[in-house]
């Protein structure tokens, strides 16, 4: 008895060979075809990331360049405000000797208020910014070390606007900040209170001094004698300059943190070479074979 297998169907038949057909030139549609990349820009992977939730680093480093921008923005209008109050104090001065020109006035008096009005409104969109950046890198900052925080973060906002209480608790939450920061990183225990450094003792300083120097140009602008208007111009000048200091300093602390927070991106990073090795030991060498030939 011989058995015989066959595939289902029958025998294949044997496959013809293709023939190659003569180029005709690029296809052609008749309409503009539906596939290809989605309307979108290039983004980093970590900006979209797959389980719906935003990296903590990233959205710091995002709400980090929004307030940056907006600082120094307030920074330069607080300069242009200050230029712009010196002006008006030098044309008092000048306006003890005699009449002066009534569009020198009205345009020191359109800088002053321009420039005021802009200056108080980038102010207070630098201070939310900055806040709100204050709140995402202490959560992160406490999270990566195993920490509590100390205050909720209805305090910490409670701190920055109630008056009296804005000169105390942003310097102290601004230290356990760094203290959480550190103690992430390593570089700090958990002992002990904590101790901040020159950079965010400065940012205290010249915060205090702005807020001191604002209230006491607002309360001096109940007076009404002439002496009084004058050295309330020249007020309103060093509380603009003051400001300005503030706004810089809170640019040098945003990238002071941003820099011990969120690792710094390769890509971004300059590439090194060796110039030079000074008074490294030589390297170690194998003894030459006697018979290896030259």
């Amino acid at each position: 008895m011989e058995w015989t297998a066959d595939p289902p169907g029958g025998p294949r038949q044997p496959r013809r060979p293709h023939r190659r057909r003569p180029y005709t030139g690029p296809p052609s549609y008749p309409a503009p075809p539906r596939w290809g990349f989605p309307p979108l820009a290039w983004r980093w992977p970590l900006a979209l990331p797959t389980n719906g939730r935003a990296d903590p680093a990233e959205r710091i480093v995002s709400l980090s360049v929004t307030t940056v921008a907006t600082l120094w923005i307030t920074a330069v209008l607080g300069s242009a405000a200050a230029t712009a109050e010196f002006w008006r104090y030098l044309l008092l001065v000048r306006s003890k000797n005699g009449a002066l020109d009534g569009t020198v006035l009205a345009v020191s008096d359109a800088l002053v208020a321009t420039a005021g009005i802009m200056t108080w409104l980038f102010g207070v969109l630098g201070g939310i910014f900055g806040v709100l950046w204050a709140l995402r890198a202490r959560a992160y900052a406490h999270q990566r070390a195993e920490l509590r925080p100390a205050r909720r973060d209805w305090q910490v906002v409670a701190g920055f606007l109630v008056p009296g209480l804005n000169l105390f608790v942003p310097g102290s939450a601004l230290a356990e900040l760094e203290h959480a920061t550190l103690r992430g990183i390593g570089e700090a225990d958990g002992r002990g209170r904590p101790a901040p450094s020159r950079i965010v003792k400065l940012w205290w300083g010249g915060w205090c001094l702005s807020l001191l120097l604002g209230w006491t140009a607002l309360l001096w602008g109940l007076r009404d004698s002439a002496q009084a208007l004058a050295d309330g111009v020249l007020l309103h000048a060093v509380s603009d300059l003051a400001l300005v200091g503030v706004a810089v300093l809170s640019i040098l602390v945003v990238r002071r943190f941003n820099r011990l927070l969120v690792p710094p991106d390769p890509t971004t990073s300059r590439p090194m070479r060796v110039r030079r090795v000074t008074g490294a030991p030589e390297p170690p060498r194998a003894s030459r074979p006697p018979h290896a030939v030259r």
